[in-house]
C-alpha cells in the first residue's frame, strides 16, 4: 500500500469503551466528517471506486457508532482522536446541533492532508433567488448579513475555498428506505431504526396531508445517490477552491411533486393541497456547466422518473 502519513488514531467502538490502534493512512482513504445517510452512499460509492481503501466516519455522538462499523466504516468520535490527516475529506455534517459551524469545518481541514480532495457539502439555499427566476453555479448569491441560515453556510464556503478545499451546493435530498437499503445491502432492522422512513419533503407534506404553504414555489432536487455519484466525481478530480452545483435540471412546484406522488401510488395515504396565496417563491437551478467540467449525469434524472411515472 502506498503511504501517505500515519497516526494512531483512537476508535470509539461502544460508548464509554475506547480502543486505541495503530492506524496507517493510505493514499485513497477517505475521512467522512457526518457519515449520515448521504456520508454512507458517498462510503458505499468510494469503496467501489477504491476497494482497498479504509474509511473513517467522525461523529459527535457514539450513538450509531455499531451501524457505521456494520456499514464497513471506522467510527471516531470529534476530539477523541490525535491529530491526523487524511488524502480526502468529504464534510456532510447538517449546520445544527453545533454553534460554529465554520469553526467545525475549519477543524475538519486541519485532517485534510492537502492531496487528494476536500469537500464541503453545501446548499443551493444560498444563490438569491426568490421568484422562480433561473439559476445556475454563477447566479448572486445573497448577501451576508441577508440571512442566518446562509450566512452561516457561506462563511463555512468560505473557509473551505480559502484553504483549497471544493464546494458542492446541493438541492433537495430524497430518496427511498427500499433503495438506500439496498444499496448498502445492510440489514434492514438497523437501517428502520436509524431512518424508519423515506427522506424528503414529499414525505413531510404526506405526513402533514394539508400544508400552509405556496403550491406554486419552485423546489429543485437531486436523489441521495446521484448527490453521492456527483460528490465522489469531485474529490476524484482532485479539484482546488471550485464551486459545483448539484441537482437534476427538473425543477417542479410544490403542488407538481405532490402530484406526482398521489399518482404513483406508492404511498398509502393522499396529499389534500397546499393553502397559502402568498409568501417568497423559489428558483429554477441547472448545472449543465458541472457537468460538462466532471463528465457526470444523475442516475435519477427526474422526480417523475424515481417514481416510476412517465412524463
Amino acid at each position: 500500500m502506498d503511504l501517505t502519513s500515519s497516526a494512531t488514531l483512537g476508535l470509539v467502538i461502544n460508548p464509554g469503551l475506547k480502543k486505541t490502534s495503530l492506524g496507517v493512512i493510505g493514499k485513497n482513504d477517505l475521512l467522512i466528517v457526518g457519515p449520515g445517510v448521504l456520508g454512507r452512499i458517498v462510503a458505499e460509492k468510494w469503496r467501489q471506486e477504491h476497494p482497498d481503501c479504509q474509511i473513517w466516519g467522525q461523529t459527535m455522538t457514539t450513538d450509531h457508532h455499531d451501524e457505521l462499523i456494520k456499514s464497513g466504516i471506522i467510527p471516531s468520535l470529534r476530539g477523541s482522536e490525535p491529530y491526523c490527516k487524511f488524502p480526502y475529506v468529504i464534510f456532510c455534517a447538517p449546520p445544527y446541533p453545533t454553534t460554529d459551524y465554520p469553526g467545525d469545518v475549519r477543524l475538519a481541514l486541519s485532517n485534510w492532508s492537502g492531496e487528494g480532495s476536500f469537500l464541503f457539502t453545501s446548499s443551493t439555499a444560498v444563490y438569491d433567488c426568490s421568484d422562480n427566476g433561473f439559476c445556475n453555479e454563477d447566479s448572486p448569491l445573497v448577501p451576508v448579513g441577508k440571512s442566518p441560515r446562509t450566512d452561516v453556510l457561506l462563511r463555512a464556503e468560505k473557509e473551505t475555498l480559502d484553504a483549497g478545499g471544493c464546494v458542492v451546493r446541493l438541492a433537495g435530498l430524497y430518496i427511498s428506505f427500499l433503495q438506500f437499503s439496498m444499496l448498502l445491502s445492510c440489514d434492514c432492522s438497523v437501517l428502520n431504526y436509524l431512518y424508519k422512513e423515506d427522506k424528503g419533503a414529499h414525505v413531510y407534506w404526506l405526513g402533514k396531508g394539508t400544508v400552509d404553504a405556496r403550491p406554486d414555489h419552485i423546489l429543485n432536487l437531486i436523489h441521495y445517490e446521484d448527490a453521492a455519484s456527483l460528490s465522489v466525481a469531485i474529490m476524484k478530480k482532485k479539484l482546488r477552491s471550485q464551486v459545483f452545483l448539484g441537482c437534476d435540471n427538473h425543477p417542479l412546484s410544490r403542488q407538481e411533486i405532490m402530484d406526482y406522488v398521489n399518482q404513483s401510488g406508492r404511498f398509502s395515504n393522499k396529499f389534500q393541497g397546499f393553502t397559502a396565496s402568498d409568501g417568497p417563491l423559489g428558483k429554477r437551478m441547472n448545472n449543465s456547466k458541472t457537468r460538462a467540467a466532471l463528465g457526470w449525469e444523475p442516475k435519477f434524472t427526474s422526480f417523475s422518473e424515481f417514481l416510476g411515472l412517465i412524463e
